[in-house]
Order: structure tokens, then C-alpha cells, then sequence
């Protein structure tokens, strides 16, 4: 949108000027059409390249570089035991235990082995297949800090996104009538606003029995 923007800034600005002639005026509209198909044509490389650079910092990017060596398409072709066992040190040192990173590269080398010769395991294409066949074959077990190590890249996303809404659920809460509030009563108003369609399943009523039920059991001295 932006090289888009660009391009035709120039059209923008003269079709404002009541004393454009028509004569330029269609020159420029050939010239904006003739830049954009060579932007269609030809500028598509650079500007994924430019839009992924900017959208993802250097760390991103490893995470899903290392990642991917354990897609499991064309009969593992990405796999590459150096690349998972730096992802496992450098991005999830805390899942494993010293004893699981100091043994995962020759757990490592058996499972591509047995998944390069199982039917049920080396026709896949994803790795979400792969995690969920590792569990049908009952290889799960078997190679449990591969299946482990599956699990953490596929939630990535939903735990970065849960990540994401709480801080933006943090912004509309805690505002500035209300950065003093304790991180208790915080936290228990961001779940709310966080979990609403099942906070709206709740009536008044139902919350009022509850406090209710609570107070008749309190003991009295």
C-alpha cells in the first residue's frame, strides 16, 4: 500500500490543480499505470523482502528458520539436527531439562530414521500432521522430546497472540483514572474483559446466589 501510495502521489497532487490540462493529466495517468504493472511485474520480490524485514525483527526470523527444519515435507528434505538442537538452546533452555539438550541430537538422529522408514510417518506435510501422527503410530512416547519440542512451536502463535491481547486489554483498562488500581483487582478485571463471551454467559442473579451461598457458609463466632 505504501509503494502503491507512492506511485500515485503525483496523480493525487495534479488532479487538485483546477488548472491542470487534460492533455497532462491523461500523460500522468499512463505513467501511474505503466509504474504500477512494473510494480506488479517486477517489484513483488523486493517488497515482500523489505515487508518481512520490516514486520520481523532478526530473532523472529531465526525462530522460524530453525523451525522449519522440522517440517517434515518431502520425506524430511529440511530436516537438520544442528538447527533444531539450537533452536531447543537458544529459544526453549527452560522446557528441557540438562540432561534432555545434552542427549536431544542423538535422540535426534533415531527419530529420523524411524521417521524416514515408518509408512504412517514419511508421507507427511506439515508439522501438525507430524504431531498428530507421532500419536496415532504411538511414536509420541517413543520420541518424546521431538513430540514435545512439536507441541511449543505449534502453540507459539496462540501464546503469542494471548500475549498480545492481554497487554492490549491492559492499555483500555488501566487508564490513567485508574493506574493506581492493585494487581489483584487488575488481573481479575483483564480476565473479564479478556474471557467476555464467557463472563456473558453469567447473570446478574447467578453472581449474587454465588456471594450468596459463600456468605451462608461463613462461620460465626
Amino acid at each position: 500500500m505504501k509503494e502503491i501510495m507512492g506511485i500515485t502521489d503525483r496523480l493525487c497532487q495534479a488532479l487538485q490543480q483546477k488548472s491542470q490540462d487534460i492533455l497532462n493529466v491523461m500523460q500522468l495517468v499512463s505513467y501511474t499505470k505503466t509504474l504500477i504493472q512494473k510494480l506488479r511485474d517486477d517489484g513483488w520480490d523486493d517488497l515482500l523482502k523489505n515487508e518481512l524485514n520490516h514486520r520481523f525483527c532478526p530473532e523472529t526470523m531465526e525462530l522460524l528458520i530453525l523451525s522449519n527444519s522440522l517440517v517434515p515435507k518431502d520425506v524430511y528434505k529440511a530436516f537438520d539436527i544442528d538447527n533444531i538442537c539450537a533452536l531447543v538452546h537458544k529459544f526453549y533452555p527452560l522446557d528441557f531439562g540438562e540432561q534432555d539438550k545434552k542427549s536431544l541430537r542423538y535422540h535426534l538422529h533415531y527419530f529420523h530414521l524411524d521417521d524416514v522408514s515408518h509408512p504412517g510417518l514419511n508421507k507427511l506435510s506439515t508439522m501438525s500432521e507430524l504431531c498428530e501422527a507421532l500419536n496415532t503410530t504411538r511414536k509420541a512416547d517413543t520420541h518424546y522430546l521431538v513430540d514435545c519440542l512439536i507441541r511449543l512451536i505449534l502453540t507459539l502463535p496462540v501464546s503469542t497472540a494471548t500475549t498480545e491481547r492481554s497487554f492490549s486489554a491492559m492499555k483500555l483498562i488501566k487508564t490513567r483514572l485508574r493506574n493506581k488500581m492493585e494487581d489483584e483487582f487488575l488481573a481479575d478485571s483483564m480476565m473479564l474483559y479478556i474471557e467476555k463471551e464467557i463472563a456473558d454467559q453469567f447473570s446478574t442473579d447467578s453472581i449474587i446466589d454465588e456471594f450468596k451461598s459463600k456468605k451462608d457458609r461463613t462461620v460465626k463466632f
